[in-house]
């Protein structure tokens, strides 16, 4: 069993409530563009969050494409991306709030100085910085010389991608100089599990931010998209972490 030396944390619904906040933002928007293309479906917050959570809004987009056989012209696509972010930024600046309890482990991972520390994400690279300074968390994530260590599939990539992609954590990877079998990836939703387990990253699957009834049904889920451990709350998390490197997940 490799050494971990390396916690790779998805940011939205996993360091930072986000995604409802997000969403949120992000409905008026789809609901204009699937006016404007004739599609009748309109969405809430909620329902975007149900059948597009772990997913970029240009993955989001890529998929309405495909389900209603619409057609976005490139440069649209960009001025729409573009929208949303500042929509989503405005919001997260306003009311964004920490996870529970994850303060707390970053602080102790921090003080241990036994790990890197990283933020691999869909979001666009503008919201995870806001994110992560909004809830002072950005001071966790920097390299040797002060650099930011967050990665982003919206942004980081060229061509950009969207999880369940593998290509942003094995970007993330080759960029820190890790292998897959050092690290640890730390997932809240389907499609970010799948992308760390794909780039073969063992990975923690969190359902704290999911409601009470859901919980069992995210694990199943987060388990079948190959978390080795789930944690409902990050307080669990130093055992998760000791499970994994001590080879007992």
């Amino acid at each position: 069993m490799a050494e971990i030396t390396t916690l790779l944390f998805d940011c939205d619904n996993t360091l930072v409530l986000s995604e409802e906040l997000a969403f949120e933002a992000c409905a008026d928007l789809i609901n204009k563009i699937c006016a404007e293309r004739g599609i009748k479906k309109t969405f809430t917050g909620e329902s975007l969050i149900v059948e597009f959570v772990g997913q970029n809004f240009r993955g989001m987009l890529t998929t309405l494409q495909k389900e209603y056989g619409i057609d976005i012209a490139p440069e649209d696509m960009e001025v729409y991306v573009r929208m949303e972010e500042d929509a989503v930024i405005a919001k997260l600046k306003a009311a964004l709030r920490p996870c529970p309890g994850v303060d707390e482990q970053l602080q102790k991972l921090a003080a241990s100085n036994k790990y890197l520390l990283a933020v691999v994400s869909s979001s666009a690279l503008r919201r995870v910085k806001a994110s992560v300074e909004k809830v002072d968390q950005n001071k966790y994530f920097k390299g040797p010389n002060g650099e930011d260590l967050i990665y982003s599939a919206a942004t980081s990539l060229n061509p950009p991608t969207s999880k369940p992609d593998p290509a942003i954590y094995l970007h993330a990877l080759k960029a820190l100089g890790k292998n897959a079998g050092e690290s640890v990836a730390i997932e809240d939703s389907k499609s970010g599990t799948l992308s760390a387990t794909r780039a073969g990253i063992k990975t923690i699957g969190y359902v704290g931010p999911y409601a009470d009834n859901k919980k069992a049904e995210m694990e199943k889920v987060l388990t079948d998209a190959g978390a080795v451990v789930i944690m409902r709350d990050w307080n669990e998390f130093p055992a998760a972490l000791e499970k994994i490197e001590s080879g007992a997940a």
